[in-house]
């Protein structure tokens, strides 16, 4: 069940683009070893959202008072069903557009996560876990946040 924040809504930001979050957003960015080396785990966006048909992090508004870090994880726990026990949070990275900014925050998994196990809701369409060397078709802002985000991860 969706439940309205008063900072759910749309604001643009000093560059002149439009952002969903009156307060800024944030996302959780799940990463781990993989056999062909890191690999993160993406959601796919559903079709009638802002960017739909697009991979990225869980993620979105920050309600009144709420830091990147819980945030990110309420984010997580909605779209993907993560619980805070799933994870252990790293770096956050912050992608700041003057009067807006969307906060990255990096965590790797507590245990074995596997997509099969997540449970979506009616905002994601898929999940699973991606080289950084092989990603598929990103939302543009998680796609510009990239390249600072790659030595994080490392």
């Amino acid at each position: 069940m969706m439940h309205r924040s008063p900072t759910d809504g749309w604001t643009t930001c000093a560059l002149g683009h439009r952002h969903w979050g009156l307060a800024g957003a944030a996302g959780l960015l799940l990463h781990r070893a993989g056999a062909a080396g890191v690999e993160v785990l993406l959601q796919l966006r559903v079709g009638w959202s802002h960017h739909g048909g697009t991979w990225g992090t869980p993620g979105g508004a920050l309600h009144p008072a709420e830091s990147a870090a819980d945030g990110a994880l309420r984010e997580a726990g909605e779209e993907l069903g993560l619980t805070r026990s799933d994870v252990v949070l790293g770096e956050e990275s912050v992608d700041d557009h003057g009067g807006w900014s969307y906060t990255t925050v990096l965590a790797t998994p507590a245990g074995p996560l596997e997509p099969a196990d997540l449970a979506l809701n009616e905002e994601s369409t898929g999940v699973g876990w991606f080289p950084l060397d092989g990603l598929p078709d990103l939302h543009p802002g998680f796609a510009a946040s990239l390249p600072v985000l790659r030595p994080l991860l490392a």
